[in-house]
């Protein structure tokens, strides 16, 4: 891994590192953004953008660049990672009527508000069963190796298992968090623990924000077309 510059600039009265040049893989450059942001003091929610040229040399920087090339990074509690993943959005109606039985039935089994349910899907997956983030979670409910294993999921693409497993862990941040929905889906979307170490508050993360929006987004407007 080669260090090839590192450009300083005046930014807000402090000097911060604000565009970086490597020569060194991107997996590479992935690791080492979270150690250089500590470094830096850039807000918690400051957005990172990262480009690769055709010779494999990585830029990172965190002003929004012009050329379309680039690709936003979003923090998460599972890492860095760029702002897409495979969805099939295409199929969203037709997968919503197809899964509208089972996660009814699991709304109904874990006294989770149905409306709430699907909102929740409708964020992470679009109703779609293959979803795969960047991060590694898969499936409707977009179940990380780990939440799978705890709750006994072998295979997170079963769409059956997925919602059982997803709503049941729902089921728990709700209670854990004396069914504040904000905060249990700040939770389900960044790590419960992130949740408490924020004192029991979102974190600041501009992707956990986001989503939360997101889902009180299709919460609202299921409200009024699902029965409760």
């Amino acid at each position: 891994m080669k260090l090839a510059r590192i450009d300083m600039i005046q930014h807000r009265e402090t000097v911060i590192t604000k565009m970086i040049h490597w020569e060194f893989t991107q997996s590479g450059a992935l690791l080492l953004i979270a150690a250089l942001l500590l470094l830096s003091p850039l807000s918690a929610d400051a957005d990172i953008y990262k480009y690769v040229d055709k010779h494999g040399r990585v830029t990172l920087t965190d002003r929004r660049p012009a050329n379309v090339e680039y690709k936003r990074l979003v923090k998460t509690w599972k890492g860095w990672h760029e702002q897409s993943g495979r969805i099939a959005t295409q199929d969203f109606a037709k997968n919503q009527k197809r899964f509208t039985p089972t996660i009814d039935y699991y709304a109904e089994h874990h006294n989770i508000s149905i409306p709430l349910l699907h909102a929740v899907i409708s964020a992470e997956s679009a109703y779609d069963p293959n979803a795969v983030s960047r991060a590694g979670a898969v499936g409707l409910m977009q179940l990380m190796p780990e939440t799978a294993r705890r709750y006994g999921v072998n295979n997170r693409q079963n769409p059956t298992d997925n919602i059982k497993a997803g709503s049941r862990h729902l089921k728990e941040l709700l209670e854990k968090f004396d069914n504040d929905i904000v905060l249990a889906l700040a939770a389900y979307n960044a790590g419960e623990n992130a949740v408490i170490r924020n004192g029991n508050k979102v974190p600041p993360y501009q992707e956990t924000r986001s989503y939360i929006k997101k889902v009180f987004e299709y919460y609202r407007k299921y409200q009024e077309t699902m029965a409760l």
